[in-house]
């Protein structure tokens, strides 16, 4: 014969189960977005990175410091040349795009071997 259980232990019972199927969305998702771990989000962000270098940005410029209180924090602890040569990137992307044009392509270069170092160096 089956307990009877009172609606609050059913309540509990329905949340540890919603626990448990929001963990493995969470997992999940984070697979899907991770592009160590996922060849297709590897191609996402090769491709994006790739526009983004047309306004001579970088793939992390577009982190958003209002959105992420972490991202607020390391933005903070990085060194202010760093932080005005991004705010310099941000501002000649806005005014690229106001101007639908892109930047030239020597510069592009520039970017493109920047951020092969910048990649190199978070592999080390």
């Amino acid at each position: 014969m089956r307990p009877i259980r009172t609606p609050i232990e059913r309540e509990r019972e329905l949340q540890v189960k919603l626990g448990r199927k929001k963990a493995m969305a969470s997992s999940l998702t984070k697979w899907l977005v991770d592009p160590k771990k996922n060849w297709f989000a590897k191609q996402h962000m090769k491709t994006v990175s790739t526009r983004l270098r047309r306004y001579g940005l970088r793939y992390d410029d577009l982190y958003d410091p209002y959105y992420d209180l972490d991202i607020k924090e390391a933005l903070n602890r990085l060194p202010r040349e760093i932080i005005d040569a991004r705010n310099q990137r941000l501002k000649r992307a806005m005014d690229l795009s106001m101007k639908h044009e892109y930047l030239p392509e020597d510069l592009q270069v520039l970017s493109l071997s920047l951020s092969l170092i910048y990649s190199v160096w978070s592999w080390i």
